[in-house]
């Protein structure tokens, strides 16, 4: 099976082909840029790289979050059109998951991805399986709901959270790491593929604009979001 596999969910953007489970190519650019301007010559050049067309591909796996808003509205939907252009298959993977299948111990391995004011997105995996779902969370919640659990390991964007884990838990273990599409590619090569046109980004939370919305307005109320001024 011929895999295109890619993340933008965050900063970092990492592109992979994969045949049979095998990395053939693979790029990860760690700079602040538009991935609607990198992803699609990014793809391109890794697939000109290996000597394939398009055509080629048998699946498409993509992060489908949490994460950026817009990260994950230009992965979605490339990875939409290409699967419906090429008629192929689409798998959807947490970028969470992602995040935490590279780590093999026996700990409990929470991903992060920070969502800022030391809000983050969270995953709770233990031996490639989540034990709880993803979640938008405030981190002292996070540490709070691991007081318990004496052997965890955090991953992902834990920059920002050093200190607080070093201060509430400091047996725990740290290791910072970046999106890998090759993971990614791996873990969405035997899933069922999906529903290419149900397919949608897994924000976890609402953009700040629609909450800010709903601080005045009642959720279920058949009133528009844009008034006719």
């Amino acid at each position: 099976m011929k895999v295109l596999a890619f993340d933008t969910s965050n900063k970092a953007m990492s592109v992979a082909l994969l045949e049979d489970g095998q990395l053939l190519a693979d790029l990860t650019l760690n700079i602040k840029k538009n991935h609607s301007i990198s992803l699609m010559p990014t793809i391109d050049f890794l697939v000109t790289s290996v000597n394939w067309k398009p055509a080629d591909l048998d699946r498409i796996v993509v992060a489908q979050g949490p994460g950026s808003y817009t990260g994950l509205r230009v992965a979605v939907a490339t990875a939409k059109t290409l699967a419906y252009t090429l008629n192929i298959e689409l798998v959807g993977v947490s970028s969470l998951f992602a995040l935490a299948a590279p780590v093999t111990n026996d700990s409990l391995v929470v991903p992060l991805i920070d969502a800022r004011r030391n809000n983050v997105y969270a995953g709770f995996y233990e031996n490639g399986r989540a034990v709880k779902a993803d979640a938008h969370m405030a981190f002292e919640l996070v540490l709070e709901s691991l007081s318990s659990v004496e052997n965890v390991t955090f991953v992902g964007e834990v920059v920002n959270f050093r200190s607080q884990i070093e201060e509430v838990m400091p047996s725990a273990a740290i290791q910072e790491t970046l999106p890998s599409a090759y993971e990614l590619g791996k873990l969405g090569q035997t899933l069922e593929p999906v529903d290419v046109d149900a397919f949608v980004p897994n924000y976890l939370k609402r953009v700040e604009a629609e909450e800010n919305w709903l601080k005045s307005h009642d959720e279920n109320s058949q009133t528009d979001y844009v008034k006719r001024v």
